[in-house]
């Protein structure tokens, strides 16, 4: 498992820590982290140019103490002090004895413009907002140059507990992040800023309530059902998919192709798509007269492709088993509904429609994914599971971190996506996963499934589904 922790608790780590080392031990430990890192990153340190943007937080003493360090290896380095008066000084004291230069900001473009590398130590994770209007044109040089981009803790003007990116901010190659992972370096649009990600151990001893945490395969192999010497295709789990319609019948044959991979024994299908369904998928118990007379489910999948079927989405919400809302049943779902189930539902939005049934636009969903997530689930009293190029699950009013996954590529980004990963995860809740569980699971497996399909280049949702087994054995090292 990975973990993600606020600001407020690794500063709280950290003062304890630094209560019981002397004076500059753990800036020292993290320097000498970050210098390696940079050290890996350019292969060869001597004769190599390195250009320090120090500001006048912890952030810029880290970059110095690394830079003295690369200076020592016979590095070129210059620091740029965007606030003189300000900056660290023995880290400063300690860079001018290996040999490295001070310069100001006005000269710099030029300097990043030569570099091999470009160290970020502007802002720390106390920073908020985006990057200050004398911090930008160095964010920009170091943009356009041809320099590796090495950030201290966090890229600078980012928001270290959101994901959020108000303004400008710098974009790294790698950033070197000290003693946890913070929540916006694994959520959009922040991740996106971060780069490759390396975590430099300094000793930090941190609660278990993380604000974020992120599957790895050994917790997935450990959700995902198997079947055992008594089980039989029922009490493996039956899964209901109550999808498309007579203008999308593709939704329900690729919502079915989805739960028939997710683990339950059975699936069935209901509506007007079941022609479809079963020429594709000959195994799919069928029926036409409506969820009540489907038969018995463990779990339903209701939306996808349906159209304005609001009547078979009610019938669904009634039902005394997890629920899966995707697609067209998110907008036919009554709120008031919703929130009165007592069995598990799970939502599983787009950022266009979390966007609808928040009543904001789509951009402010895409720019704050986590507060969107959370607030959805606290609306709705449902689990949310909030699709994008980072997916997060959130449960509502409970002490459990929300989970983010990123195990997907950008050819997930096509038709048909989301109604694999509804019947995925449906099939999960039918086996008895949580809703929690059940979603954050299958995104790991769709994900994974996405990157194997498409090896870097483009799939159909169809390609996706037929990934999933694949994508299972290779989570269970099997």
């Amino acid at each position: 498992m990975r973990t993600a922790y606020s600001v407020e608790t690794v500063r709280a780590a950290e003062r304890e820590l630094m209560a019981r080392l002397p004076q500059g031990a753990l800036m020292q430990r993290a320097a000498a982290g970050l210098a390696a890192a940079c050290a890996d990153l350019l292969g060869r340190v001597y004769g190599s140019r390195v250009v320090l943007l120090v500001g006048s937080g912890d952030n810029g003493g880290d970059a110095l103490y690394a830079g003295a360090r690369l200076a020592r290896r016979g590095a070129g380095v210059t620091a740029v002090l965007l606030n003189a008066g300000r900056a660290h000084a023995a880290g400063l004291a300690a860079l001018r004895r290996a040999g490295g230069t001070v310069t100001g900001t006005e000269g710099a473009p030029p300097l990043i413009d030569r570099a091999d590398l470009v160290v970020d130590g502007i802002v720390g994770i106390g920073g908020t907002g985006g990057l200050r209007p004398e911090a930008v044109p160095l964010a920009d040089a170091a943009d356009r140059s041809r320099a590796a981009v090495v950030a201290v803790d966090l890229p600078s003007g980012v928001d270290a507990d959101t994901g959020e990116v108000h303004g400008a901010a710098l974009r790294a190659d790698l950033t070197v992040t000290f003693g946890t992972h913070k929540p916006g370096l694994m959520i959009d649009p922040a991740r996106d800023h971060a780069g490759s990600v390396r975590l430099v151990d300094i000793g930090l001893a941190l609660p278990e309530d993380a604000a974020l945490e992120a599957l790895q395969h050994a917790d997935v192999a450990g959700l995902l059902p198997l079947p055992g010497a008594e089980s039989d295709k029922y009490r493996r789990g039956v899964v209901g998919v109550a999808a498309g319609s007579v203008r999308y019948p593709g939704a329900a044959v690729l919502a079915v192709s989805g739960a028939l991979r997710g683990g339950a024994g059975a699936v069935r299908y209901v509506g007007p798509a079941g022609a479809a369904v079963i020429a594709r998928f000959p195994e799919t118990l069928v029926s036409d007269q409506g969820p009540k007379a489907a038969g018995r489910v463990q779990a339903w999948v209701v939306g996808p492709g349906a159209g304005d079927d609001a009547a078979t989405v009610a019938e669904v919400l009634t039902a005394d088993v997890p629920v899966l809302v995707d697609a067209d049943g998110l907008r036919l779902a009554e709120r008031d509904t919703v929130r009165a189930r007592t069995a598990p539902t799970l939502m599983t939005p787009h950022a266009g429609e979390a966007a609808a049934l928040l009543g904001v636009a789509r951009e402010e969903v895409e720019g704050a994914r986590l507060a969107a997530a959370r607030e959805l689930a606290e609306r709705y009293g449902a689990t949310v599971l909030l699709k994008g190029s980072t997916t997060l699950v959130a449960s509502p009013g409970g002490p459990e971190p929300v989970r983010v996954n990123a195990t997907g590529t950008s050819w997930l980004a096509t038709a048909g996506s989301g109604d694999v990963l509804s019947g995925l995860a449906g099939s999960l809740l039918a086996a008895g996963l949580s809703a929690r569980d059940a979603g954050s699971s299958a995104a790991y497996l769709h994900g994974l499934a996405g990157r194997i399909a498409a090896v870097g280049a483009p799939v159909g949702a169809h390609d996706i589904a037929e990934a999933i087994p694949r994508a299972w054995r290779d989570v269970r090292d099997v």
